[in-house]
């Protein structure tokens, strides 16, 4: 059974106002899924993982067109940047919308090619894994602003939850094919998914061929979730040196595996901490790297908070891209180790967010809020994301905030 996709109305709209648009995201996150659904049959549908087709594409791009007329979904465009200027010039010579729907998996490599040859030509969004509302079926008509009428609107639509159904969607990921999956089948998934996608595309991203101490380092940054990144400990449990680390780490983000939430900076505040944050785009991914079997272990493991924090992190990313609603995320920790798990900046106002494993925090967390006051810096309605059942007021800019209404 098909399940939609929140990007749709967005990319549908792109693709009426650019005669290109692009889906980026991981393997097997549905991007051609979607495309397909979208397209229902009335687009030609080639993927360049068949060996054939891509040499056909790379050798003799202009007789790839001839061979495969617009409309057009192309899979993995970034295994044949020879076709980007036939794109182009296909693009400057008609005036129709939407001629090319592109999907690709491997993220700076392909952006540079595209920035060459289609600026100002094509549409560009991210596909992420599934996220929980997408499989409950629930969607918001508005953006969210962490105003409590705001709250209070999404809390209508949102459909009620529980530990074990957040930690059961925490565990298994967002990957569409795993959703039916029982235990065994989803460590199947995954391992296939390791060694079928990831260690194939790594290999041809970056000439990574030690397959064994790259999938140690994969465990390794599993290990380092929602924790500031420590690259030399990465590093030594690797056995690689630093610069490699570096490397990996930087292949994993082009591949929409990892990504790096960056510290707040601000010259008002003194001895910020300039170190980013580790997250997983798919928590499934990240668990059976980390080797928690079964949900029940995970939600009594030591990290349980880190990947509650993930979860929460990644559901927020994937609600504002979907709408449109323009954040920069990042994090606040000083010297003094005070934190703060998110800052989400707009129109120069910081909405900051505490991350809380628990149904009834301590309301006292928004205290912290104040230091932005002291300093000057406009502050905005924010709060407590927590698995409180209900919206709930803590003071006039801060509320208790389900997970669900995320």
């Amino acid at each position: 059974m098909y399940i939609h996709r929140h990007l749709e109305n967005k990319f549908l709209k792109m693709s009426s106002f650019f005669k290109a648009v692009l889906v980026t995201g991981a393997r097997q996150v549905g991007k051609t899924t979607m495309l397909k659904h979208l397209a229902n049959g009335t687009r030609t549908y080639v993927s360049l993982d068949d060996i054939d087709t891509r040499t056909l594409a790379r050798e003799d791009p202009k007789l790839f067109f001839m061979r495969y007329k617009p409309p057009i979904i192309i899979d993995e465009v970034q295994k044949a940047p020879e076709l980007f200027p036939y794109i182009k010039i296909m693009c400057d010579e008609s005036s129709e919308k939407g001629l090319f729907w592109l999907t690709g998996s491997e993220q700076y490599q392909m952006m540079e090619n595209i920035t060459e040859s289609l600026a100002g030509r094509i549409g560009i969004m991210t596909l992420y894994p599934l996220s929980y509302n997408e499989l409950n079926g629930v969607k918001y008509d508005i953006p969210i602003d962490f105003s409590l009428d705001n709250l209070l609107e999404r809390e209508k639509v949102a459909k009620p939850f529980d530990m074990d159904t957040v930690f059961s969607y925490i565990w298994k990921g967002g990957m569409p094919d795993v959703q039916s999956a029982d235990v065994e089948v989803r460590d199947i998934f995954f391992s296939s998914y390791i060694d079928t996608y990831l260690m194939r595309d790594v290999r041809q991203a970056a000439g990574i061929t030690d397959e064994t101490k790259f999938k140690k380092f994969l465990t390794a940054c599993a290990s380092n979730v929602s924790e500031q990144l420590n690259l030399n400990n990465i590093a030594a449990i690797t056995e690689i040196s630093h610069p490699t680390a570096k490397n990996w780490l930087s292949v994993l983000e082009r591949l929409h595996v990892v990504f790096l939430l960056q510290p707040y900076a601000n010259n008002k505040f003194k001895r910020l901490a300039k170190t980013p944050k580790l997250y997983f785009w798919d928590t499934g991914l990240c668990s059976y790297l980390a080797k928690w079997l079964t949900k029940d272990t995970l939600m009594s493991g030591h990290d349980v908070g880190h990947y509650f924090e993930n979860f929460v992190v990644t559901e927020l990313i994937k609600d504002l891209h979907y709408s449109s609603t323009n954040y920069d995320l990042t994090y606040f920790r000083d010297s003094n180790s005070k934190e703060v798990d998110l800052f989400l900046e707009s129109n120069n106002t910081i909405h900051p967010l505490e991350i809380k494993l628990s149904a009834s925090p301590d309301k006292r967390e928004v205290k912290k809020y104040e230091m932005l006051d002291k300093n000057s810096i406009p502050r905005g309605n924010g709060g407590i994301v927590c698995m409180s059942p209900s919206v709930l007021p803590i003071d006039e800019l801060n509320n208790f905030i389900p997970i669900s209404i995320l």
